[in-house]
């Protein structure tokens, strides 16, 4: 039997200028509803939904301390997070949904 996944991610605009960073069970799920805006808030308002980067964990409670991390670096430590395994920021979810 497969143990639980759970994700920290890095979202994006259009022109990658803001970011996001959170964390959910269901990573695919989670950037459909951030791609169909079926959750209102930060991600809704700024049109935050170009998936750049993320990280996959068997474990919630490491999961949330690195979304944490993440969140309390500065904006050149998440760039520089994503330019180590995403040079071009592509949307990583880009094939999911075809």
């Amino acid at each position: 039997m497969k143990g639980k996944s759970y994700y920290v991610y890095i979202l994006t605009n259009k022109n990658n200028n803001v970011l996001y960073t959170g964390v959910t069970n269901d990573l695919q799920r989670r950037i459909y509803e951030h791609k169909n805006k079926i959750i209102s808030g930060f991600t809704e308002k700024y049109n935050v939904n170009k998936l750049v980067y993320f990280e996959e964990t068997s474990d919630i409670e490491s999961a949330i301390l690195r979304e944490k991390q993440i969140k309390s670096g500065s904006r050149q430590k998440k760039v520089d997070l994503i330019n180590s395994c995403n040079e071009e920021w592509a949307d990583l979810s880009k094939d999911w949904y075809d």
